[in-house]
């Protein structure tokens, strides 16, 4: 019955209306009481010197007992609301208008007397009442025979027992019965109106809460067909701007499950493709081995020479490939940052060049190096472009036919450092050309034997994590072409990183 948010609040609301009705109940019963005390005070204020002077209480000088007497005879018949006492100087009830078996206190204090005789305008002033031995009631006082002859006090109680029997009865019948119905009716109203605000302040949450049920409920690869900003298109508050991040967050989910899916496959894939290319150079391996073990008398030593070097190439071609892997694996997964650093990259490809010109005069194929040298320092890992430029270097001799060129040209491209490899051969099949760069692709009839399509994955996530970019196609002349651009000092990288400024 709790469980919506509406509920608790129209719960809390009544009693939070409750709670004020009881409070504002008893601030009023309490205030009008001071009030009726202060009034009832005021009024009667002289009422106990007016007794003394109407009724001739004093006699020449001397405090007439018997006209006393008949006083508290008459106004306990005429005015029961008030009660009459004779003090002493000590505050002893000396006589009184009552019956003796309602008289609870033997003396009062005089405290309150001599307040309110001292000021007649502080109100209320509450004293002792002769009838409880707790209660306090407000009262009206002379010093009798008189002020400058004291010998006792005429103190009138203002609001005797049966005054609190009477208001006890009206607080009991009408007075309470319309403060019940006053207060029954404004919770009521309040409430009716708080529960319409409440309503239409809920309003767009229970919206918000149908659309993530449907969410949740569906499929969450597809984007939900209801979206907050389809039916509120501009946001004004806390809730529209909830209902925007939700569908924020409802796209990036569908749009995570889909990448989700799409690396399942890939792992799929990938597992099978190792596996094959795994098995490959292995089962070479155990073939050579087994035939040099079983027909060792029976070979040459030139073919036994030639079988042991096959199981050799065959044993690098799989530690290539298991290095390769591991290498993808860990720029995958990060483990292998970038250090990320200022050099001159004309320098960097002269080396590199200089490195693999051996393995292309075994081809007769020529190594040229164009380009102004004078181009932005590249800011990035030197060992990783390294590893980038032997890649794209090796691969280019690997396609470059006998006598062909490569050219490694360097430049300026918007401020930033390029180096471009084109070769002379073939080129790249158009089919191909968008997915050169994933791992253990390879084009139809391209590619030579222990090629196991890694290199150029494992050159594009080097270039990811460097915050450059590597990009192919094949020149106008024919041939491929591979360009990386690096990034700079002060750049913002791929991962948001800006490199300090040298």
């Amino acid at each position: 019955m709790l469980k919506t948010l509406y509920t608790r609040l129209a719960l809390g609301l009544f009693l939070l209306l409750l709670l004020v009705g009881l409070l504002y109940a008893f601030i009023t019963i309490y205030s009008l009481k001071e009030y009726n005390a202060s009034v009832n005070q005021e009024i009667h204020r002289d009422l106990a010197s007016n007794l003394v002077a109407d009724r001739n209480l004093v006699s020449g000088g001397e405090l007439d007992r018997s006209a006393l007497k008949e006083l508290f005879s008459l106004y306990m018949t005429i005015n029961p609301s008030i009660e009459i006492y004779l003090l002493d100087l000590d505050g002893t009830i000396l006589s009184y208008s009552a019956e003796p078996g309602k008289i609870k206190r033997n003396r009062v204090s005089l405290a309150p007397v001599r307040r309110l005789l001292a000021d007649m305008g502080e109100y209320p002033v509450l004293g002792d009442d002769p009838r409880s031995h707790q209660r306090q009631k407000v009262f009206s006082v002379t010093p009798v025979p008189s002020a400058d002859k004291p010998e006792g006090y005429l103190y009138v109680v203002l609001r005797g027992e049966e005054y609190d029997a009477a208001e006890t009865m009206a607080r009991g019948g009408q007075l309470i019965g319309l403060s019940a119905w006053a207060l029954l009716i404004s919770l009521v109203v309040v409430m009716i109106a708080g529960l319409v605000v409440f309503r239409l302040l809920t309003r767009r949450l229970t919206l918000l809460t149908g659309l993530v049920e449907d969410f949740e409920a569906g499929d969450m690869s597809q984007r939900p067909e209801k979206t907050w900003l389809s039916q509120r298109p501009v946001v004004k508050d806390e809730i529209d701007y909830l209902g925007a991040t939700f569908d924020e967050m409802a796209r990036r989910i569908a749009s995570q499950i889909d990448q989700l899916k799409d690396k399942d496959a890939q792992r799929r894939q990938l597992v099978a493709q190792v596996s094959h290319d795994l098995r490959t150079p292995l089962a070479s391996m155990q073939g050579y081995i087994e035939t040099l073990k079983l027909r060792r008398d029976r070979l040459s030593d030139e073919e036994q020479a030639r079988f042991l070097q096959i199981a050799l190439q065959e044993g690098q071609r799989l530690s290539r490939l298991v290095d390769e892997l591991f290498e993808l694996a860990a720029l995958e997964a990060r483990e292998k940052q970038p250090m990320p650093e200022p050099f001159p990259l004309a320098e960097l490809v002269h080396d590199v060049v200089h490195k693999h010109s051996p393995e292309a005069g075994k081809k007769s194929v020529a190594l040229q190096v164009t380009g102004n040298p004078q181009i932005p320092l590249a800011f990035a890992d030197l060992a990783m472009t390294e590893r980038v430029l032997d890649n794209l270097i090796g691969n280019a001799i690997t396609y470059t036919p006998e006598g062909g060129r490569i050219t490694i040209g360097f430049a300026d491209a918007d401020g930033l450092p390029e180096v471009c490899v084109r070769d002379s051969g073939p080129g790249i099949p158009a089919q191909d050309l968008p997915h050169i760069f994933e791992p253990f692709y390879r084009g139809q009839g391209t590619g030579e034997a222990g090629h196991a399509g890694l290199g150029l994955a494992i050159a594009r996530r080097i270039m990811s994590l460097q915050g450059g970019n590597i990009r192919a196609e094949n020149a106008d002349e024919g041939g491929a072409c591979f360009c990386i651009r690096l990034p700079v000092s002060g750049t913002t990288d791929a991962s948001g990183m800006i490199p300090p400024a040298l």
